[in-house]
């Protein structure tokens, strides 16, 4: 079975090609907008890989939260090679592939959402225990039960969570970041277990609705207009 995985939740985008199990996982250019470097990577990943469109099976892709932008970009794009290609889409969610890449059992996801505000999912085997939300981190609600492991660029935003999450948390990855690899691993199975949906009902999950500060909201921040 031949998969290809999008991710361009945030600033690190990537794709991945699962081979029956093989993975391989290239980054999009830094510094360029996803939405220019995109097709052409995965054109040339495919080729690596001997590959053709003709020969995936399914498409994956990170569907949020994250980065607007981002995600409509690898919801555009996965829906354009479906379309085309008549294949499956799998959805996985941004931050289920991070609690998956983390490797833990009991996982708090922190991604920064800007604006003073951060996503958070928990996790427990990868599975969500409660659905994804978007919070100032002095209100992000805390588990009853410690050994948990935190992941996520949230807690490098915000410094302020690690003395906030210090009592139930007993491990840190400020470091990890969403990758393709973790999406293609989630969407896997699911693809052959027959899960895909029609690219008609692909659309990324925002979570919040809103893209930006006003400028008064800026200022009371101690931000310029």
């Amino acid at each position: 079975m031949n998969l290809l995985a999008i991710e361009t939740s945030t600033d690190l985008g990537s794709i991945a090609l699962w081979c029956d199990g093989v993975v391989l996982q290239r980054f999009c250019p830094v510094g360029v907008a996803h939405s220019e470097t995109l097709l052409p990577l995965i054109r040339a990943t495919l080729r690596e890989a001997g590959l053709g469109f003709a020969d995936l099976d399914g498409i994956a892709f990170a569907s949020g939260p994250g980065s607007f932008t981002g995600l409509r970009v690898a919801c555009g794009v996965t829906q354009g090679l479906a379309f085309a290609h008549r294949l499956p889409v799998i959805p996985i969610g941004t931050l289920d592939a991070m609690a998956q890449a983390s490797g833990g059992e009991q996982v708090l996801v922190l991604l920064d959402a800007r604006m003073g505000e951060v996503y958070y999912g928990w996790f427990s085997a990868a599975v969500p225990i409660a659905a994804v939300g978007v919070c100032q981190p002095s209100a992000l609600p805390l588990p009853d039960t410690a050994g948990w492991l935190a992941c996520g660029n949230g807690l490098r935003a915000y410094p302020s969570l690690r003395a906030r999450l210090a009592g139930c948390v007993h491990l840190w990855q400020p470091e990890l970041m969403p990758v393709a690899d973790a999406v293609a691993s989630l969407a896997a199975p699911r693809l052959a277990r027959g899960e895909g949906i029609d690219v008609a009902a692909a659309t990324p999950l925002y979570v919040r609705d809103k893209v930006a500060l006003t400028v008064a909201e800026r200022l009371a921040m101690g931000g310029k207009a």
